[in-house]
């Protein structure tokens, strides 16, 4: 009934903290009817729009050093892009982000077998994962919480999981806080799958654009980029980022790594650990071109550094700009692919009465 009435007043909520305001607006329909929103928060310097379906982020809109305002993250102007095949632009990534080897699962014992949706292996989830779930959405101070139950069973996975996502933005940081629980034994690992281009979505590649990652190991992949469980030293080769460096600097290299990522899309280990829920800096990106910088915080051991290696100039996103490979950058932050097959990787594995809680944080500025 509500999307009858204008634009104006189909505003559901309106939350004017301290520093954020937050609004409320329809975002369009699935298929089956059910009504999708979309949530605006703005701090007075950056906005964000984070919609129900997927928990995706819409878009992301944050100045240059001039003051100059541009969108720097990659979709689409409309839900129905969403509702279609695109590689994940801003969604909500479970009940597993990343990959796991074969889809072979074993939890107390017993084996479960997930779906095979990426060659051999389970990626972000499986078939349909969290960033195809329309969530449950209400207004919060400086943002929004999201909600999704996911039953016994879905994507094969065990255990009822109820997964609670708070976005808020205060003083020109986007906050992600993940919860979770369950009623049996599972395995967690929630992320964010935003494609970033800090010089503007559309605006080209990412290859000028720089890179530091606070990580001194990441973990080497197989041919199917399933991590072999090695902790690789940087030092030495193209994933050496402790230092800022132009992200194409070395991404034509020929070492194997490279070469089986078609670029980057590995997973760093980062040198800090999160000690009582503390964040640690995990990357900072910058654009030369326009100032901006994104600083990535977290209390999670790792993050997926990727390069948009697959964008390849079929998907037309915002103002019908053509995205095309290394357009984009991602940086998930995650436990590490493939840990409940890998016994020496930091645990995924979460009980009930336990409550998984991870937070991730980026903070925009320009200079």
């Amino acid at each position: 009934m509500i999307g009858k009435f204008s634009t104006a007043l189909a505003l559901l909520a309106i939350f004017s903290g301290a520093q954020t305001k937050v609004t409320q607006q329809p975002f369009g329909k699935m298929k089956d009817g059910r009504a999708v929103e979309i949530y605006t928060l703005s701090d007075g310097k950056v906005e964000a729009r984070i919609m129900t379906y997927a928990g995706t982020i819409v878009s992301l809109k944050t100045p240059d050093r001039n003051g100059n305002m541009a969108d720097v993250t990659l979709g689409f102007d409309s839900l129905d892009g969403y509702l279609g095949n695109h590689p994940h632009f801003g969604a909500l990534i479970g009940r597993y982000g990343n990959r796991i080897g074969k889809g072979h699962l074993v939890v107390d014992g017993k084996t479960y077998q997930l779906a095979l949706n990426n060659g051999p292996n389970t990626l972000h989830g499986g078939t349909e994962g969290f960033d195809r779930k329309l969530w449950k959405g209400k207004a919060i101070p400086n943002g929004v919480e999201l909600e999704y139950v996911s039953p016994d069973g879905e994507e094969h996975f065990p255990g009822t999981l109820t997964v609670i996502v708070r976005y808020t933005l205060v003083g020109g940081a986007l906050r992600i806080d993940y919860s979770a629980t369950t009623d049996k034994d599972t395995v967690v690992n929630l992320t964010n799958h935003a494609y970033w281009n800090l010089a503007g979505e559309g605006s080209g590649d990412v290859l000028n654009q720089e890179m530091q990652i606070n990580a001194g190991k990441f973990t080497p992949v197989d041919d199917g980029l399933i991590p072999t469980g090695e902790l690789k030293p940087v030092a030495g080769t193209p994933f050496d980022f402790t230092k800022p460096k132009a992200i194409g600097k070395d991404i034509a290299s020929t070492d194997e790594q490279v070469v089986r990522g078609k670029g980057f899309d590995h997973n760093f280990v980062l040198d800090k650990k999160s000690m009582n829920g503390q964040l640690v800096q995990a990357a900072v990106a910058h654009d030369p071109a326009s100032g901006r910088t994104m600083e990535t915080w977290t209390t999670q051991p790792g993050v997926q550094f990727y390069t948009g290696n697959f964008l390849d100039g079929t998907i037309h996103g915002k103002s019908d700009h053509v995205y095309a490979r290394r357009n984009a950058f991602c940086l998930e932050t995650q436990h590490f692919p493939d840990s409940p097959n890998k016994p020496e990787f930091p645990s995924t594995l979460l009980k009930p009465g336990q409550k998984y809680h991870t937070v991730t944080e980026y903070r925009f500025s320009a200079k």
